[in-house]
């Protein structure tokens, strides 16, 4: 599971008074540059002037608003950023479909193109964020902290750009499961008459999050990032055992007894399971460490383009990313606020350690690319629809 921009000509007003002149405010410039802009051409700011950070507070507080999608309040801390930037700049956050996947959030750039209710921003796996690219659905730009994000977690041209990440991991209820699978390879082991209730949090076909448990499956049955298809198959003999079942696993399965194991990113686990299930244990597979980020992009025709600045701004200032931090997700920053002595020490203390001796896989974003297509291929016909 990147940034960049063009250049906009500034028409200038010049048609005041010299009593306005004269008793014009650094509040009232700002404001008054800011709408002289077009933000949704703006692909980076300046430090000072009508493109200045100054500027894009007063004109997305002039906008009042920002539509954002797929959600979750308790996904990566999602419900305190969302707060926090409400709080701060006072402006209303519109959260539409929490629930979603990542396609769905690309649909709605297209089904509510033109329309105040269309998202602002994304927050989608990196290939559905390719895939919005290609379609011309983006808007490129770089937030102020654009060299603190590594090369190869964001786009060159700045039309998206990797946020947080974590491991695919192995959550399981002590409660009715007698011995916890800490690997891939000990779920096959298993029968549906022996306990098992193994579940994904959506189909892969449409999740990233989803299609990373394919890959880390593949990884740990003979196959590689490039080759996931070993990974269907071990869904495939989970389905014909009689142990997977085909749901949105989550909190809400795993309380009412349909999933007793479900394999998922660590940190969505920690913050949307275990509150709720205090028997819930999560381990980072032993024969399979598959780690990656999700991705931000702004809407090449967001209803709200300054707001849709000013967030991604805030998402990646040091309170964004610690925000993050604190729900347990990686942030992809965190090697240059380590660097700097800025990731709250606290919160990266309680992130799950990898299994010793286990090297961690990050997919690259062709490989992302392939395992989707492979799976879009390949998955209802060997696996099921559900």
């Amino acid at each position: 599971m990147a940034f960049q921009r063009m250049k906009v000509a500034l028409v200038a007003v010049t048609t005041m008074s010299s009593l306005a002149a004269v008793t014009l405010t650094a509040t009232s410039n700002s404001a008054s540059a800011a709408s002289s802009v077009n933000w949704a051409k703006v692909t980076q700011l300046t430090k000072t002037g009508p493109k200045s950070m100054s500027a894009l507070v007063a004109a997305a507080k002039k906008e009042g608003k920002l539509n954002v999608i797929a959600l979750p309040a308790n996904w990566a801390n999602y419900g305190a950023l969302i707060s926090s930037f409400s709080k701060k700049y006072k402006i209303k956050v519109n959260s539409e479909n929490p629930d979603g996947s990542s396609a769905q959030e690309i649909a709605a750039l297209t089904a509510d193109k033109g329309r105040s209710i269309a998202p602002d921003v994304i927050d989608v796996g990196t290939s559905y964020a390719l895939t919005a690219k290609a379609s011309h659905l983006l808007a490129p730009y770089k937030v102020t902290t654009w060299n603190e994000i590594p090369g190869s977690l964001k786009d060159a041209a700045g039309y998206w750009f990797d946020d947080y990440g974590g491991y695919v991991a192995i959550g399981c209820n002590t409660a009715s499961v007698p011995t916890c699978p800490t690997s891939f390879k000990q779920m096959l082991s298993e029968t549906k008459a022996q306990g098992y209730k193994i579940g994904l949090n959506n189909s892969p076909t449409t999740s990233n999050s989803a299609l990373a448990a394919v890959q880390a499956a593949a990884i740990a049955n003979g196959g590689s990032l490039s080759n996931i298809a070993p990974g269907v198959s071990f869904f495939a003999k989970l389905n014909k055992n009689g142990t997977f079942v085909p749901v949105i696993a989550n909190a809400t399965t795993v309380q009412s007894g349909a999933t007793n194991v479900v394999i998922w990113w660590d940190y969505l686990q920690a913050s949307g399971i275990s509150p709720s299930t205090k028997t819930w244990k999560v381990s980072l597979p032993s024969d399979a460490a598959v780690g990656e980020y999700y991705t931000q992009a702004i809407s090449s025709s967001a209803p709200d383009p300054a707001a849709a600045r000013l967030w991604e701004e805030y998402l990646y200032s040091v309170t964004g990313q610690n925000l993050w931090l604190q729900g347990l997700a990686r942030p992809v920053e965190l090697a240059y606020m380590q660097a700097h002595n800025q990731a709250n020490k606290k919160w990266l203390a309680k992130l799950p350690p990898l299994p010793h001796g286990v090297k961690p896989l990050f997919p690259t974003t062709s490989q992302i690319a392939s395992a989707a297509a492979t799976v879009t291929n390949t998955w209802n016909t060997q696996v099921g629809a559900g």
